[in-house]
């Protein structure tokens, strides 16, 4: 047991270990610069954890182990929870029926159209196609990290997941206004904030990209978006009954994994809709909430072997950029048919 009398002191070594990390990258991500180009903390954390997961990780006191899956594993479902403080019903409301039947499509499309590309076609195994898909579909690192907690994929997978969710999220926020103001989308400033919020991976992407158009469209982009990421619990009960479908206990009988974090985090979310917690409070569950990812992704970083990421290659990008275009297309040609 990680705090067991025996392994206390070193799991907590482990996590003030990780946390340290987090901080590195909670305090890089402020500077200007990185701020400007929407460079994250998750960005920055998986990357510290690769680097010294693959360079002086034999230094780490083989003892401290423990504390890193802690916080790959525990701390990222305590993390996925309190993601509720972000999303409320009354903005699923604010988008209509419109905003939601979009954004159905879009989840229930691309994680169907690329788990079925990555493995028939990309000949990748089912877990990474699936990671890779969900990063896609719903809310980018913050999805991935989930799915990767019920399908209980190797860390390297949820890596490539994320880098794929890095640099297609990234290609967007920058290149989708630009698209925008150069009227080849010919949207007004409602219809790009459905397609913004609707195909961009990232929610802190999503702000940028909305933004850099309009008010107004920030605020839909924004919303669409939390509405994505709200489905994020039926789909984690989908891939558990799926991907993972019968555990034999015991006793021989079979019984449904479900993702208790999962449901906690629609109760958060619920708990937020009713404003009964104070701004403040809120807005400290989203720093606290900032942090536990930022931890969680820089102890997925240290579990990371790079020599495993060479071995599986290109496929997986081309993956990503399949779900990019297709992201791009079905956001776009949906869009024009509400108008």
């Amino acid at each position: 047991m990680h705090f067991s009398k025996k392994n206390r002191a070193y799991t907590i070594n482990g996590i003030l270990f990780v946390a340290l990390f987090a901080f590195s990258s909670l305090y890089l991500s402020s500077l200007p610069f990185l701020m400007e180009y929407g460079i994250s903390s998750l960005m920055i954390a998986i990357i510290l954890g690769i680097f010294y997961g693959n360079t002086l990780h034999h230094r780490l006191p083989k003892e401290w182990a423990p504390g890193i899956r802690f916080c790959s594993k525990q701390l990222l479902r305590l993390a996925i929870i309190l993601y509720g403080f972000r999303v409320s019903f009354q903005q699923i409301m604010m988008v209509g029926l419109q905003g939601l039947l979009l954004d159905i499509f879009i989840v229930s499309s691309t994680l169907t159209l690329g788990t079925w590309l990555g493995k028939k076609v990309f000949k990748l195994d089912r877990d990474l196609s699936l990671l890779v898909s969900s990063g896609s579909a719903i809310c980018g690192a913050a999805a991935v990290l989930a799915v990767e907690d019920v399908i209980k994929s190797e860390a390297y997978k949820a890596t490539i997941a994320i880098a794929t969710v890095v640099l297609f999220g990234t290609l967007s926020m920058f290149l989708f206004p630009l698209l925008q103001h150069g009227n080849i989308f010919g949207f007004n400033d409602t219809q790009y904030g459905l397609f913004a919020g609707a195909s961009i991976h990232e929610v802190a992407q999503v702000v940028v990209a909305g933004a850099n158009v309009s008010q107004e469209a920030a605020v839909i982009a924004v919303i669409v978006k939390m509405t994505r990421v709200l489905l994020l619990v039926p789909v984690l009960l989908v891939v558990s009954m799926i991907a993972r479908p019968v555990i034999q206990s015991v006793s021989k009988k079979s019984r449904l994994v479900i993702p208790w974090f999962a449901l906690l985090f629609l109760v958060v979310i619920g708990i937020h809709s009713l404003n009964v917690v104070p701004v403040a409070v809120v807005d400290i569950m989203n720093k606290v909430d900032v942090l536990l990812l930022t931890m969680a992704m820089g102890a997925i970083g240290m579990e990371t072997n790079l020599k495993k990421i060479k071995e599986v290659g290109m496929k997986p990008f081309y993956l990503a950029t399949t779900l990019f275009l297709w992201l791009i297309g079905s956001a776009y040609a949906i869009v024009n048919l509400f108008d």
